[in-house]
């Protein structure tokens, strides 16, 4: 028998048959509910049948029929009911288990979060989108014909939906449109990197929300709860539903640092670190500076993840410090990768590991971290002997600096938009949905088989607008494609940057002719393209709508432009 927990107290499950019982019993279960209508198939056993030999079992049963695709909310209370009254594990079943999970989502909403609601049930296997969307009409949500309608509805105010909205409004006068997103700041994540290497302070890399929605665009300062785009509706916690002609889903990533057992518990202190986030980048540097000799670690989780080579970043700055300062020689440095090579396009490699060699740093491929003791100082990896075995290895630490894994947000991954590893699911040159064909997605968030980076979603952002802008009109030559463009400065030491830019399949895209700045070498006119330029063309130029060297080529055969 296959049974999904959905909360402390309930499991359900598909059609039981008389033998299942038992193990229900030796699980402690004290009450069965039967959601399924007797008849309903010709292999299902009569309640009656169940019913005889739970009662030998000492389990008490209830029969509450409900027709698939038929739950009343009548159906939802008596179920509720049922549950409160129980202080001992409860399993329901019916033909599938959708329907006990669609009478728990119902019962529960009062007590439960939209998305709490919509998590525990995609983890047991269930889509709850439609339900969810019923939910919040009965707590107070707007039925989908009075309800605020949008033209154009993006979800995510960070770079890629921002600059979508920018690009968006100057192509389409008149229409309207709204982002949501219930944060109040808004990062330049990219500059973190120079954060955790004492280049740039926080302060530089944060600016009000509020300050950078485009001129004429709706904020909508709230969380999403799912999608419903049979509807066309999104729900936000809260109970309000927004419709929308076209959606743009740019909901960023997920950092997953529960993940990894004990990190969250000693993240910014023990000498356990990220320049992943804007509170931690400044820890990076603090535990720089400070490091006088000992163990310095640095690890890279599985991909995807946002700017895979900031994980290297964090090493190069931090062993060029300790260059500097005669220290190097008295510090061990390792770097623990979970895939297989340094860098993915091997254009690149050559001149990283020129860089490895000078800071001495020994490479660890195949190894993922999964448990840290920060009090301790000890990191565990997963990975595999010569002989292909799984083993774990301990490593201790003065210093670690961690890149957890990365997943879509949760009211994304438990949607219907998303492909098996739980991305939405884009067409990767036209960045349209594979399914919903209002429906967009650029950013982090979706699936296309490019490099997450700011660079990439500054190329998506104008494409993505173009071709909705195409859409609009109704003009299905107008669409622009896109190449797989991404850019990932490599800071291999203060002052010199090894740029990485490159699209689908590893092909180099540079922007610039090769006599002037050539990617594969540590350059500082790179280093002046990061520190100096790239910041004021990301507030002033990507973010206002500005496309400089990204204006789509418009065109069903045209590549985008690098």
């Amino acid at each position: 028998m296959d049974y999904k927990q959905l909360d402390n107290n309930l499991t359900v499950s598909g059609q039981l048959t008389v033998d299942d019982l038992t193990a229900l019993a030796e699980r402690g279960v004290k009450t069965l509910i039967c959601n399924r209508p007797d008849g309903e198939g010709g292999d299902q056993p009569g309640f009656k049948e169940l019913e005889a030999k739970a009662a030998e079992l000492g389990i008490q049963c209830h029969y509450l029929p409900v027709v698939s695709g038929r739950v009343t909310d009548e159906d939802a209370a008596a179920f509720g009911e049922l549950l409160a009254a129980q202080t001992e594990p409860v399993h329901a079943y019916c033909r599938s288990g959708m329907r006990c999970t669609t009478l728990w989502a119902l019962s529960r909403s009062e007590q439960k979060s939209l998305t709490d609601i919509v998590d525990a049930a995609a983890k047991a296997g269930y889509d709850m989108s439609g339900v969810v969307s019923r939910i919040a009409a009965k707590n107070g949500g707007t039925e989908a014909e009075g309800m605020a309608t949008y033209d154009v509805l993006i979800v995510g105010g960070g770079a890629a939906g921002i600059s979508t909205a920018a690009s968006l409004k100057k192509r389409c006068h008149g229409i309207s449109i709204a982002i949501i997103d219930p944060a109040d700041t808004h990062y330049y994540q990219p500059g973190w990197t120079l954060v955790g290497g004492g280049v740039f302070t926080p302060e530089q890399t944060a600016r009000s929300m509020a300050s950078l929605i485009p001129k004429g665009v709706e904020w909508i300062k709230a969380a999403v709860a799912a999608f419903d785009p049979d509807h066309n509706t999104v729900i936000l916690e809260g109970c309000r539903l927004l419709h929308y002609k076209r959606l743009v889903v740019a909901a960023g990533i997920k950092l997953n640092w529960g993940a990894i057992e004990g990190l969250s518990e000693t993240l910014g202190k023990n000498g356990v670190t990220s320049n992943y986030r804007y509170d931690l980048a400044p820890y990076t540097w603090e535990l720089v500076e400070n490091l006088k000799g000992g163990k310095a670690l640095f690890t890279q989780p599985p991909m995807p993840i946002k700017c895979a080579g900031a994980p290297q970043k964090a090493l190069y700055l931090s062993c060029d410090h300790w260059y500097r300062e005669g220290r190097l020689n008295n510090i061990d440095v390792e770097f623990y990768n979970a895939g297989a090579v340094l860098f993915g396009v091997a254009d690149y490699v050559p001149a990283l590991m020129k860089y490895i060699d000078k800071y001495q740093a020994k490479l660890n491929f195949g190894h993922t971290l999964t448990r840290i003791d920060g009090p301790n100082k000890t990191a565990w990896f997963a990975a595999k002997d010569d002989a292909g075995n799984d083993i774990e290895i301990s490593r201790e630490f003065d210093m670690i600096h961690v890149v957890p894994p990365q997943v879509a947000p949760d009211f994304v991954r438990n949607s219907p938009l998303v492909d098996e590893a739980g991305w939405v699911d884009v067409d990767q040159s036209t960045l349209r949905h594979k399914t919903y064909a209002n429906i967009w997605s650029l950013g982090d968030v979706m699936n296309a088989p490019n490099a997450k980076t700011a660079a990439a979603a500054r190329m998506q952002a104008p494409i993505v607008a173009n071709n909705i802008a195409a859409d609009i009109a109704g003009r299905g030559d107008q669409i622009s494609h896109y190449n797989g463009y991404g850019s990932c400065p490599l800071t291999v030491e203060r002052g010199k940057i090894v740029l990485a830019e490159f699209g689908y399949g590893g092909k180099l895209l540079p922007s610039f002719p090769k006599f002037l700045l050539d990617g594969t070498q540590p350059t500082r006119l790179a280093w002046l393209l990061k520190e100096k330029l790239l910041p004021p063309i990301y507030w002033q130029g990507m973010l206002k709508g500005h496309e400089w060297l990204v204006k789509p080529v418009i065109g069903e055969d045209a590549p985008a432009k690098k």
